[in-house]
């Protein structure tokens, strides 16, 4: 075989130096056949001119458009609320800050399903509030207020806090919490007289006003 014909042999640029250790890293040699495949489009693109590469190839049995998907709007579902427990029940909060208090239930909140109460406050120091059917016990004792009107305003949005954003480092501990509006001050003498004025008017108005301004308590 002659010497024009017989072709050099070539040794790999990544080699074995020992049982299990190659000369370059696999990020050295990653980093190395991209550099060398950004020289051949260099090349490439004088030759044929721009050539227009596309970095994420999408799949071949999908559509290249893709198709917007509609947003399926689920309708809030209306919270069933127990029998036992009608407008004018006498509730007994089981949970938070005014539990083991007697409260006057006046309607069911339609967004969340929350329950309506009020103490009233001048008798047990509970305002208007929600509060879940879960933690309260109804009881047999019941007012009547039907003639009660209660407002529309007087709902989920009622009752949520307009958080006001500032600088606390200013004030620091002395900086102002929240304070009552005057719209539910009077939106609770309006109540808090209608549940009054029904108490007065039942047959055993002095064990009611006792009974609700009582904690309740197993002993």
């Amino acid at each position: 075989m002659s010497a024009k014909t017989k072709k050099a042999t070539r040794m790999p640029k990544n080699y074995e130096i020992a049982p299990g250790l190659m000369r370059f890293s696999k990020a050295r040699m990653f980093h190395h056949r991209d550099s060398k495949k950004h020289r051949q489009e260099d090349w490439r693109r004088k030759e044929c001119g721009e050539r227009v590469i596309v970095v994420n190839k999408p799949t071949k049995y999908l559509p290249i458009v893709s198709e917007k998907k509609e947003h399926v709007k689920r309708k809030t579902k209306k919270v069933p609320l127990r029998k036992t427990i009608t407008p004018g029940t006498v509730l007994i909060i089981l949970v938070g800050r005014h539990r083991g208090k007697r409260v006057v239930f006046l309607k069911q909140l339609e967004k969340s399903g929350l329950l309506l109460v009020t103490g009233p406050l001048k008798l047990n120091a509970t305002p208007l509030r929600r509060v879940a059917q879960a933690f309260v016990i109804a009881t047999s004792t019941k007012l009547n207020i039907d003639g009660i009107k209660i407002g529309e305003h007087i709902n989920d949005d009622y009752f949520k806090k307009t958080a006001k954003k500032g600088d606390k480092s200013k004030d620091g501990i002395f900086a102002s919490g929240y304070t009552v509006s005057e719209q539910r001050k009077s939106d609770q003498k309006q109540v808090d007289s209608t549940i009054l004025a029904a108490i007065s008017k039942h047959s055993d108005k002095k064990f009611l006003f006792g009974y609700l301004g009582s904690r309740f308590s197993l002993e």
